[in-house]
């Protein structure tokens, strides 16, 4: 069985993370999304929020299971008994940073290969921080999100805090 892990932070999770999470689902038999704690970060939604928003939103593909984790992206590929990272690219800074990743990750766990994904054109200029930047001056959110999601992010704005501790 081919096992492959996307991992990131996806706070929130947009439509370019489902585009990937769709596509890499088809390749692999099973992908499991890594919800990222990173320790250095204020995110605006908890680890289990945003687990919980990634499970809501990816109800209806079944080879695809959401977990939390925190530490190095290859021990948490080795303890799901994977050998595969998935990485979306939007544009070559990502690459870049990908790129460097990828060979960091590869002397870490020369098991463990990476698999790029370029993102549809549609999606290529999206990410989170984007839209948390779009959110907080109450701007329209709803082509960059799946609808519960623009409604969890603006409750959270709404509500003037930041979970994620």
């Amino acid at each position: 069985m081919a096992i492959a892990v996307y991992p990131g932070s996806f706070d929130p999770v947009t439509y370019g993370h489902l585009d990937i999470i769709q596509r890499s689902g088809k390749l692999f038999d099973k992908v499991i999304v890594g919800v990222l704690h990173n320790y250095a970060k204020s995110p605006l939604f908890s680890v289990e929020e945003r687990v919980n928003i990634l499970e809501k939103v990816t109800q209806g593909m079944p080879n695809i299971e959401i977990r939390p984790f925190s530490g190095l992206s290859v021990e948490f590929v080795h303890e799901c008994g994977a050998n595969v990272i998935v990485r979306g690219l939007r544009a070559i800074t990502d690459f870049e940073y990908e790129l460097q990743m990828a060979q960091t990750n590869r002397v870490l766990a020369p098991d463990v290969d990476t698999v790029f994904l370029t993102t549809s054109l549609e999606y290529a200029y999206l990410s989170s921080t984007t839209v948390k930047e779009v959110a907080s001056f109450d701007g329209d959110i709803s082509k960059f999100l799946p609808p519960f999601v623009a409604e969890e992010v603006k409750k959270r704005l709404q509500g003037g805090h930041k979970s994620g501790k």
